[in-house]
């Protein structure tokens, strides 16, 4: 009777450089703390407009808000209960619960100043890390699309495979999966340069000096939409990878974004046929 040869144990790997790790957690704090304060600044206003708009009389295509105890959202004309998630919970009449704003109580003056700080650090984290994307080819190397991964067929793969939990093993986990590099791209290049340039077009000191922003975004109430609708594409985008990490295994996700160190996931072995 032969004994099976033993398993290598996974490999352990060098995946994540150091500036990697560092824009990460400087940004994911910034975004952290930003939509926190985000949340508490809409809660001033709670409506949103499309185009040359935003009086309290006119129509909002959003609202989140309350009546005595009951809360609601309005979406397009069409009302939805929501009290106890928003626009009235925790005793409070409010778009937004204490809970996931910054401050914790209504302090539009505080919210402002904790947003603004963090925009700094997400807008100079964002340069720098461009910055070492191009001298370094982190960019090319690691986060843009092989011509093989570019196709139809291959994406489509990716997704089946994504859709039944089956993440990447073995040598296949060593470098970022397809929908990782869409997803990270997307955000680097997609949702954080819109978040800045549609904070930037609320801002009348910036419309006057800048007033393309205006003519780029039809008005300060539809960059005002935009601003809102990218900051939900944001948190949904931390949710889902959240729980890719959970999927993928925590610790080991979560060594790779502190220390660096990776170690590849066993390839999965089939079992051999039987005569």
């Amino acid at each position: 009777m032969t004994m099976p040869d033993p398993v290598p144990p996974p490999a352990l790997i060098y995946r994540t450089r150091l500036p990697v790790r560092l824009w990460h957690w400087t940004n994911a704090l910034a975004v952290f703390v930003m939509l926190m304060s985000g949340l508490m600044i809409f809660n001033a206003h709670p409506r949103l407009y499309w185009g040359a708009y935003g009086a309290n009389f006119d129509h909002a295509w959003l609202e989140i808000g309350s009546r005595g105890t009951t809360g609601y959202v309005t979406l397009f004309g069409v009302e939805i209960p929501t009290t106890g998630v928003l626009g009235y919970a925790m005793g409070t009449a409010e778009a937004f619960p204490p809970l996931i704003t910054i401050p914790s109580h209504y302090d539009l003056a505080t919210a402002r100043l904790w947003h603004f700080a963090f925009a700094w650090a997400l807008v100079i984290g964002w340069v720098l890390f461009c910055i070492y994307m191009i001298f370094s080819r982190h960019l090319w190397n690691t986060l843009l699309l092989s011509h093989e991964e570019m196709r139809g067929t291959s994406l489509w793969r990716d997704i089946k495979a994504h859709a039944r939990l089956r993440l990447p093993r073995g040598e296949a986990a060593r470098h970022y999966n397809p929908l990782q590099k869409i997803a990270y791209l997307l955000v680097l290049f997609g949702f954080l340069p819109l978040m800045v340039l549609t904070g930037l077009a609320m801002s009348p000191a910036m419309d006057a000096a800048w007033p393309w922003l205006l003519v780029l975004f039809d008005g300060r109430q539809s960059a005002r939409s935009l601003h809102f609708l990218g900051a939900g594409a944001l948190a949904a985008f931390i949710v889902v990878h959240l729980v890719m990490v959970v999927l993928a295994g925590p610790i080991n996700e979560l060594r790779s974004m502190i220390t660096g160190w990776y170690r590849l996931p066993p390839e999965r072995h089939m079992p051999e046929d039987r005569a």
